[in-house]
């Protein structure tokens, strides 16, 4: 199959991925309450006339390309839940539902994945081996959506699995790849600290929960500088500390909150042992109690080192080799990770800032914004890869595959 066709044909329908990008972030749907979105796919999956699965997992969508030859079969992922921030940006396609928007890109990760299917689609007679197309409906929120899907059948038949994602924040026409560990596991934890209130001029008739929540506060930080092996990346943050109203008075409770990131599983098991050891602790000493929440969250996402390669020689065909980067670890969680715990596969990321440098702004700002054109770079990409991951094994017999 001549990729260069295939290019053009992405090239020409390039507006009708901006309008369907456009539409999406001006009706975005929170986690587990995507309702118009999942239709919205699923309805255009079926016009492409693919095979079509609806409510998988929850709320999820897949659909199925089979090719006419032989060949194995390659799942693409894209997300499509919005968050719940308000939009501030001053442009045409601006949110109009209050207080959710899409601040992660997860619009374009969809109309990318609709422009590869609608070109695959065309050219299925001349297509090897089958593909899964995977819209996958909360990934921001835990659990996620990724484990259910997985649970539901969604890699039935999966030889491998490719998901991108546009980074605002990244250089435009720059793709980054990663083998093995690429972003890491992200825990979560609330601690309540419970003393005895009193008056501020007796602090000698109350146990502080505040001063307890403080010491505690300080104390976790020597689990990442003391405990935790310096050559294994981790981070434990502390975003919340809440106690009190009013200036003279010791309060009944106190609670912190926060967020703990790693990446090997036996870091990620002492930093929650060590947590609770911490907080115990600190309470036990000062004669306070507690309660102690620990969530995990996303597992970390580790490439698979064959077929990240595999990725990169494909964006280096699609930028060139002078643009394709090997990226360093990032500490955000993607729920990716369960993907590729049960195929072989890998994720990676492609440059999308706008030329403007006055509008860029991170990902989950209430500004954020991406070059639509990296929407571009991203479909050349995963078509490439079906394309030439197919032609490889086109001797091979499709797997039997059910959606």
């Amino acid at each position: 199959m001549d990729i260069n066709k295939l290019y053009t044909e992405l090239e020409s329908i390039y507006p009708t991925l901006v309008d369907i990008r456009r539409d999406l972030h001006k009706h975005p749907e929170l986690s587990f309450q995507e309702v118009r979105t999942p239709k919205l796919i699923a309805e255009y999956l079926t016009e492409l006339g693919l095979e079509v699965r609806t409510n998988v997992g929850g709320r999820g969508v897949v659909g199925l390309l089979r090719g006419k030859h032989k060949g194995k079969t390659v799942a693409l992922r894209a997300d499509f839940d919005a968050l719940p921030i308000q939009d501030e940006k001053n442009v045409s396609y601006k949110s109009q539902i209050p207080g959710v928007m899409h601040a992660c890109g997860h619009d374009g990760h969809t109309a990318t994945l609709l422009g590869v299917a609608t070109v695959l689609a065309k050219y299925r007679e001349e297509l090897s081996g089958n593909v899964v197309f995977i819209h996958q409906f909360a990934e921001e929120l835990v659990p996620g959506g990724a484990k259910a899907m997985i649970e539901d059948d969604c890699l039935k038949g999966v030889d491998v699995i490719f998901g991108t994602h546009l980074q605002g924040a990244l250089p435009f026409g720059k793709v980054y790849y990663r083998e093995g560990y690429a972003m890491a596991a992200s825990d979560f934890f609330e601690i309540k600290v419970f003393g005895k209130g009193g008056h501020g001029a007796s602090p000698h008739l109350t146990v502080d929960p505040l001063v307890t929540a403080s010491q505690i506060v300080l104390n976790l930080q020597q689990i990442i500088s003391r405990r935790v092996d310096p050559v294994k990346p981790a981070v434990l943050t502390v975003g919340k500390l809440h106690a009190g109203t009013a200036m003279n008075v010791i309060p009944e409770t106190a609670e912190i909150s926060g967020t703990v990131r790693s990446f090997d599983p036996e870091t990620r098991d002492l930093i929650e042992i060590e947590l609770k050891n911490v907080v115990n602790a600190a309470c036990l000493q000062s004669g306070a109690t507690c309660e102690i929440s620990y969530i995990r969250g996303y597992d970390a996402v580790w490439n698979h080192p064959k077929e990240t390669q595999f990725i990169r020689n494909m964006a280096v065909e699609v930028v060139g080799k002078e643009n394709v980067i090997e990226r360093d670890l990032a500490m955000g969680s993607e729920d990716f990770a369960y993907y590729l715990k049960e195929v072989p596969g890998t994720y990676f990321f492609v440059g999308a800032s706008l030329s403007d440098s006055a509008k860029v702004f991170p990902h989950h700002h209430p500004r954020f914004d991406f070059d639509e054109k990296a929407m571009l770079t991203a479909a050349k990409i995963l078509v490439t890869s079906v394309i030439k991951f197919n032609k490889e094994t086109s001797n091979q017999i499709n797997n039997p595959i059910e959606i």
